[in-house]
């Protein structure tokens, strides 16, 4: 095995407090969902395991959005009694128990026209579950004890390390609010599938608190075969162990805790057995975050194919079914709404005969993008449309102006279409959304 480096591209986000080290394609890919998600008004859920990074994914979607100058708010809906979660979120007018002293403004009113975070929403009782659903779907609600309506406006992105499709099954969640809730699903990797992230947030961890320190290789090969189920808390709280105990500017594999693959101090070397079994879980995590990419994580292991063809099968490592892993869900809405990027010359006719040539920006089965718009007026009522497609399909439609906006560049909703086209294009988009990692949720 040669010498550990972070190979993949290293991006650093300071968001609300928040700092956070991206080396891995996974994680990449999920912080460009999260700029597409900050766009919209939608709800948002973020599934993930506890550690793995849930509550900076929803800070970042704040941070990305329109409202990120209006309040952030936050609620842990584990950390408080279940009798006090419903005053908590919608306040309480004085009088309405009897520690209501004076009156109080509810999390939801706090958060008005910002962002409300409600981590471990698993746990809501389905009390609360009716009312925040009402709330989502645009309903005035009351506070504890009062008599006059509220309305707010507040975007929900709520995070959870359970499995709510098994609480749904089970009863103990609402299906309408689950799925109400995941029109926007983001789920974050545990770190022990993204070797590059443990590599870059070790090493950046130690620079931070002691920068003449560093690893050495067999000490990071046992970061690589360590499962972390505490994931990136579990390792910063390594980082800071590890840095205080170590006896010199070097940590070795023996300064390791032995759950994390440390040997006693006394001990100098780790039998084969071991080492067969660090170099397995080094490979199965390398291809987990290639997306299965034999080629890309012969490269990244500094290993021939050949070589990595045979581990594979030393192991019985199957590379296949780690060929698929989707970041994010769509739901039914966002799904018609979901636009993808394209760069190519469009053709418009208007109704007056007068032929504009602009660029497509981006394009949905609904309709696209256009920049190039100088003046909307002459583009009123029906267009005909015309351009290609990079795969070389011609797409013939028309269109009207759904909107315009002072820097030329307008949407145009399609009015007519043939059927073929709709199909290609929905394959051309699906194929997009793959790439960028989402998935489409079933019908319900």
């Amino acid at each position: 095995m040669p010498e550990f480096t972070t190979t993949a591209e290293t991006s650093r986000y300071h968001i609300q407090g928040f700092e956070a080290v991206v080396c891995s394609e996974a994680m990449h890919k999920l912080m460009q969902m999260v700029e597409r998600v900050a766009r919209s008004s939608a709800a948002v859920l973020i599934v993930g395991e506890t550690g793995s990074g849930k509550e900076f994914i929803a800070r970042a979607i704040h941070h990305n959005s329109l409202r990120c100058s209006k309040p952030w708010v936050d609620l842990n809906c584990a950390a408080l009694p279940e009798n006090l979660v419903e005053s908590e979120l919608f306040g309480y007018e004085k009088g309405a128990f009897s520690s209501a002293d004076t009156p109080k403004p509810g999390l939801f009113e706090l958060a008005d026209h910002g962002t409300l975070f409600l981590d471990e929403i698993g746990e809501l009782e389905p009390k609360v579950q009716v009312k925040l659903l009402r709330v989502l779907d645009g309903v005035p609600y009351y506070r504890l004890g009062g008599s006059k309506k509220i309305s707010v406006d507040v975007r929900i992105v709520a995070a959870t390390n359970q499995d709510l499709e098994e609480q749904v099954r089970a009863g103990r969640f609402r299906s309408d609010l689950y799925h109400r809730l995941g029109q926007f699903q983001l789920k974050v990797p545990p770190l022990r599938s993204r070797p590059e992230d443990i590599l870059g947030l070790a090493e950046h961890l130690l620079k931070q608190h002691k920068p003449d320190m560093r690893f050495s290789d067999d000490a990071l090969r046992a970061l690589l075969a360590y499962s972390w189920p505490g994931n990136v808390r579990e390792l910063k709280n390594f980082v800071l162990q590890a840095a205080t105990l170590a006896e010199d500017a070097k940590i070795r594999l023996a300064d390791l805790p032995p759950e994390i693959g440390g040997a006693p101090r006394v001990e100098d070397e780790v039998p084969t057995s071991d080492l067969a079994e660090i170099e397995r879980q080094t490979i199965v995590k390398v291809l987990a975050a290639t997306s299965g990419h034999q080629g890309q994580a012969a490269e990244q292991l500094g290993i021939s194919r050949r070589t990595l063809s045979r581990k594979l099968k030393q192991y019985k490592i199957d590379a296949e079914r780690r060929s698929s892993n989707p970041l994010g869900t769509l739901g039914g809405e966002q799904q018609n709404y979901f636009r993808a990027a394209l760069d190519v010359p469009v053709t418009l006719r208007t109704k007056w005969g007068e032929e504009l040539n602009v660029r497509c920006v981006n394009l949905a089965t609904g309709g696209l993008a256009v920049s190039g718009i100088v003046n909307p007026q002459k583009c009123s009522g029906d267009l005909e449309i015309r351009f290609a497609m990079p795969e070389g399909l011609a797409v013939e439609a028309t269109g009207r102006i759904a909107w315009a906006d002072v820097r030329g560049k307008a949407g145009i909703r399609f009015t007519q279409i043939g059927p073929q086209v709709v199909a290609k294009l929905q394959q051309w988009i699906s194929e997009k959304q793959q790439q960028e990692g989402w998935t489409v949720a079933e019908a319900h």
